[in-house]
């Protein structure tokens, strides 16, 4: 793949994300927002040409068309062929008597409306590299689009409750990934959602079983192996299908 953007690339699973393509060699352009650029990732972005770091707030709708401007000047004819929607945040568990409205919307903000948003506005860049890539089979080769969702989010999984703003934006998620992949297949861009496990990271905490590096490296090899029939599903970072 050509050109790839990630979101929340600072720290946790974004930066170990940047890393890998970086160490592998996956990707021409790297494309890595942040509202602060931590020292790890500065200092790649100096080493590496093709790391290219965008300060995006994704709270901020308003900045989602300079950040467009800003890929398709480096990236050109050859579009955004993979858009990782990796900036999330979550509240600890919350029960029913404890939930706050500003805890919902505030999940709800970050985890779902930022994502559909910023998709929308790429849109027209991962259509180009979907056209660009015309000879190519529907996926990553062509153009992707990962909502990084949760196992929390899957209603069918749900047997102990609480977690209502973070369950609730991640449900909301999947189901956005559910219908961007029915209005954009005619584009032949496949949406998917992934659940990276239960990560070593700020968010996931530290009795997590799941270093982030074994992580990262599932989710790009499943992603690799994303074809047609995998468009509109929900899978873990091993390529195991999760229900709804």
């Amino acid at each position: 793949m050509n050109t790839v953007l990630i979101t929340g690339a600072n720290r946790g699973l974004g930066l170990g994300m940047v890393k890998f393509l970086i160490e592998n060699k996956k990707a021409g352009n790297i494309f890595a927002t942040c509202r602060k650029t931590s020292e790890e990732l500065k200092s790649l972005s100096e080493v590496h040409d093709n790391l290219h770091i965008l300060n995006l707030d994704v709270t901020n709708t308003a900045q989602y068309n300079d950040i467009a401007e800003q890929v398709s000047k480096i990236s050109g004819e050859q579009g955004l062929n993979l858009l990782i929607n990796n900036a999330g945040i979550t509240t600890k568990f919350t029960k029913l008597n404890l939930v706050k409205p500003e805890q919902l919307m505030e999940n709800f903000t970050i985890n779902t409306v930022a994502p559909i948003l910023l998709t929308k506005t790429l849109v027209p860049l991962l259509k180009k590299a979907a056209e660009t890539n015309s000879d190519k089979t529907m996926g990553v080769d062509k153009a992707v689009v990962i909502n990084m969702s949760s196992i929390l989010g899957s209603i069918a999984q749900n047997d102990q409750g609480g977690f209502y703003p973070y369950r609730c934006s991640k449900a909301a998620l999947n189901a956005a990934t559910k219908s961007m992949s029915i209005d954009l297949k005619k584009e032949q861009i496949l949406v998917a959602s992934m659940h990276p496990g239960w990560v070593k990271t700020d968010m996931g905490g530290k009795n997590a079983p799941l270093d982030v590096a074994t992580s990262v490296r599932g989710i790009f090899d499943t992603i690799g192996k994303l074809r047609e029939e995998d468009n509109g599903k929900f899978f873990q970072y091993d390529g195991s299908e999760l229900p709804w």
